[in-house]
């Protein structure tokens, strides 16, 4: 089927440079297939499904060899652009490389910005997002679900200052409780996230820039934040280690079989 776009076009942004150390392999972890088919490719297809463009996919461990699969096998064809994150100095960091690379082509007034290694994401769903985001006249709409086991998961906090996101890490034992938890996707509208990009900082236990850091910036600044809960939360699957992707598989093949 061609693909259902949105009008206008979105840009978006994948983060594809993580080392992906805990997966036991020499494999760059947006290349570990689900399916049969990478899992950077899978969000890329996503993408495809509501023509975003252009699409950059910032790339860092194992550069050269993400490139060469997704340059070959993306269904943008060449028209995807590559943009290397020098030093994995988190997702923060990472968005502003992609946004440094978009700043060169004509823009949408949104970007999404979503992980590479989340393979089970639906168009329709990307598609759901930025739609929010545009109805609520949003600085941006983020992606959220509601789990059984949150671990690992940025926790989605509600208060009266609005909308933030908590990483594990940072959680406090009251906020590591709730179990809504950021599906690490984000569209922003595209003047605000080149405004606070520039204004995230170290502050957190990983030493890292955190995208989620964002969200919380344009809420305190008045900004409006708005959210869109997965009905299927097996969307939000991310894959950090060999059992994460055995359990996507397990989604993947479940989702086939319905």
């Amino acid at each position: 089927m061609p693909p259902d776009p949105m009008t206008p076009p979105c840009a978006a942004i994948v983060l594809a440079a993580g080392a992906g150390s805990r997966m036991g392999s020499d494999l760059p972890k947006p290349l570990h297939l689900i399916g049969g088919r990478a899992m950077v490719l899978r969000v890329l297809d996503a993408l495809a499904g509501i023509d975003a463009e252009p699409v950059v996919v910032v790339v860092g461990h194992g550069a050269a060899q993400v490139r060469e699969v997704v340059g070959a096998e993306a269904p943008q064809g060449d028209r995807l652009l590559f943009a290397t994150q020098p030093a994995q100095l988190g997702t923060g960091d990472a968005a502003r490389v992609g946004q440094s690379a978009l700043s060169s082509h004509p823009q949408a007034g949104d970007v999404l910005v979503l992980p590479g290694d989340t393979p089970l994401l639906r168009a329709a769903t990307l598609r759901h997002v930025v739609a929010e985001r545009r109805r609520a006249g949003a600085a941006a709409s983020l992606l959220t679900a509601h789990v059984g086991d949150p671990t690992g998961y940025g926790r989605i906090v509600r208060d009266a200052a609005g909308l933030t996101v908590v990483e594990q890490r940072d959680a406090t034992p009251s906020v590591a409780q709730l179990n809504e938890i950021n599906a690490g996707v984000y569209c922003f509208d595209a003047a605000k996230l080149r405004q606070v990009l520039p204004q995230l900082r170290l502050a957190n236990a990983a030493s890292e820039y955190y995208l989620p850091d964002a969200i919380g910036l344009l809420a305190r600044s008045g900004e409006r934040i708005t959210a869109v809960a997965l009905d299927d939360a097996s969307e939000a699957m991310g894959v950090n280690d060999a059992d994460q992707l055995a359990a996507c598989e397990a989604a993947l093949v479940a989702r086939t079989n319905r």
